[in-house]
């Protein structure tokens, strides 16, 4: 079974060097080899608590978006889309505010240190502080649950939100899911060996400290410029330089292959100089960038293009997540309004068994058919594709009437079509106990079939 790991990518900047290399490029080489099931999400929703300007948040999804796909993403074999795109995160946010308690929030990092600042300024605790920063954790949670997401590739800053998630995931369940629970508890990734790439001035490239090298923006002028202000001593061409302690050959290690930094290093002991040095930054750069740089104009040129794949992500999500989150809303009591609809327009609701869909600890798609009661008949077995699971409901619907039914007293029973076992049930059943639930399992079957 593949597992599923999620990444989310707030909107609220253009991605410089060092996004590419230490979040980018790895995260797009671990699709390629076919064991994960990958979701990357534009985190719209959380650009709003930090960005007041509708117009970045904009061009940032745009630029954003546009930079994934240039760097070699492949939307057919991953779920890419915009959080704001799946209205059942929001919904499920509420839900998960619902069961979690003030306190825990109270300890977030991010909501601890906005008290810090304003303690420290003799201001009011919470001056300043809006819903969007204090429940932050909620929402991230939100984005992980709704996928059952089995890893989440995060920064040591974000660990503590991963933990949050699972303490949320923990209550919900002991809450509405004691006996199978809804949600899986996601695990924390954090690599140290991926990259954190220098910036010009030798501290982690950030927009922060105004020492990146732009990915995109500007073009190859741009990267010349900026690599032309890398902060390098001042030792002349032709004496002998201490190519680690250089700003250049981190960045030059990132980009290049093993023979050329080590081609690199010599020509730096050898004498090489810093102007001809950073040239040859700027080629190796560039050798990396240019190719991606044009799939990236040619999708910023189409933006209906772009968007057409964020939303044909957005479908591909929401396949999952709708009727995932019909079942949550079963499960605290706010599910169909189909009765409210029946008893409005004067004619009783009719009842009948009922066919669920869940996921199971495993992650593994599967679903119940209950009876009246609400007692399961039989469950479906376990498959990695939410469409095959409907594909066998939509069997089970269809030719209910064509199914067989298995039936050994003691160990349970099967039921199969066209020799494909759609559903078990369970063993250890006395003669009276199977014998009336084989009534009920013939009698939902027949209903079904109606």
């Amino acid at each position: 079974m593949k597992t599923r790991v999620l990444t989310g990518i707030t909107t609220t900047g253009t991605p410089h060097l060092g996004n590419y290399v230490g979040a980018i490029r790895p995260a797009v080489r671990s699709t390629q080899s076919g064991e994960v099931d990958a979701f990357f999400f534009l985190a719209d929703y959380h650009a709003l608590i930090k960005c007041e300007d509708p117009a970045r948040i904009a061009r940032s999804r745009l630029e954003i978006a546009a930079t994934w796909l240039a760097a070699g993403l492949d939307p057919d074999r991953v779920h890419f889309y915009r959080q704001s795109d799946i209205p059942e995160i929001p919904e499920l946010t509420w839900l998960l505010t619902c069961v979690t308690g003030k306190g825990l929030m109270n300890r977030a990092h991010a909501y601890k240190a906005a008290v810090d600042a304003n303690r420290d300024k003799g201001e009011e605790d919470d001056d300043g502080v809006n819903m969007g920063l204090f429940s932050y954790p909620i929402l991230m949670a939100a984005d992980i649950l709704m996928f059952n997401a089995n890893k989440v590739p995060v920064g040591r800053d974000q660990v503590q939100h991963l933990e949050m998630a699972r303490d949320i995931a923990q209550r919900f369940n002991h809450l509405y899911a004691a006996r199978e629970p809804l949600f899986v508890l996601p695990e924390a990734v954090v690599d140290d060996a991926v990259a954190t790439l220098v910036g010009l001035d030798g501290r982690k490239m950030s927009k922060s400290y105004n020492n990146t090298i732009p990915l995109f923006e500007g073009g190859a002028k741009a990267i010349k410029s900026a690599v032309a202000r890398i902060v390098t001593d001042s030792l002349e061409p032709g004496q002998p330089k201490d190519p680690y302690a250089s700003n250049l050959l981190p960045i030059y290690q990132a980009l290049a292959t093993e023979g050329q930094t080590e081609t690199f290093v010599k020509s730096l002991q050898d004498g090489l100089g810093w102007g001809q040095a950073k040239a040859e930054l700027v080629a190796v750069i560039e050798a990396q960038v240019a190719p991606m740089r044009e799939r990236y104009e040619l999708l910023m040129a189409r933006p209906d293009d772009l968007q057409d794949i964020l939303v044909a992500g957005a479908q591909k999500a929401r396949s999952i997540a709708a009727p995932f989150m019909a079942q949550l809303r079963e499960a605290v009591g706010i599910g169909s309004a189909s009765g409210i609809a029946a008893k409005s327009s004067g004619k009783p609701k009719r009842k009948g068994p009922k066919l669920v869909q869940f996921r199971d600890e495993a992650g593994l798609f599967r679903f119940r058919l209950l009876s009246l009661e609400g007692e399961t008949l039989l469950i479906s077995p376990p498959q990695a594709d939410p469409k095959q699971a409907g594909a066998m409901i939509a069997a089970l619907k269809s030719r209910a009437g064509e199914v067989a039914l298995d039936m050994q007293p003691g160990t349970g029973y099967q039921v199969t079509l066209d020799g494909e076992v759609l559903g078990v049930a369970e063993a250890g059943l006395d003669e009276a106990q199977y014998q009336a639930r084989l009534s009920d399992l013939t009698a939902a079957l027949q209903e079904l079939g109606d």
